[in-house]
């Protein structure tokens, strides 16, 4: 059995998807995006702000769905460029500073709303 989780506190999504989905304990993340929840408007800033939204708006939906950053096991992050690298973990860290999840990183192409960053999240609820 699933469940839907929805929140105001993270991005409406802009498509024919979930915001999350609980199975069991299991919590599965789509990508977060930095959208201002509040003003449904882009964060425009550089990649450390990007960055600081994206994953602010990730640790607001699992809140929703019963869990926190401590229970992340594993994260994707989209980045359009690699070069980032370096400041993405920078705001990264910030949120996730002990026992850290597996992560995969990945330069891709383009993302929705032409943003730099993307990241979804599995995580155990609390």
């Amino acid at each position: 059995m699933k469940t839907i989780i929805s929140t105001p506190k993270a991005p409406a999504a802009i498509g024919p998807y979930s915001q999350a989905v609980v199975v069991g304990d299991m919590i599965y993340t789509s990508g977060m995006i930095p959208i201002i929840p509040e003003t449904g408007e882009l964060e425009t800033g550089d990649i450390k702000a990007q960055a600081k939204q994206a994953i602010g708006n990730l640790i607001a939906l699992l809140e929703e769905a019963g869990s926190n950053a401590d229970n992340v096991i594993k994260t994707t992050v989209f980045i359009k460029d690699m070069n980032d690298f370096a400041s993405v973990n920078e705001v990264y860290s910030t949120f996730f500073k002990e026992n850290c999840p597996a992560r995969s990183c990945v330069e891709v192409a383009r993302l929705p709303k032409d943003v730099l960053i993307e990241i979804e999240a599995v995580a155990l609820k609390a």
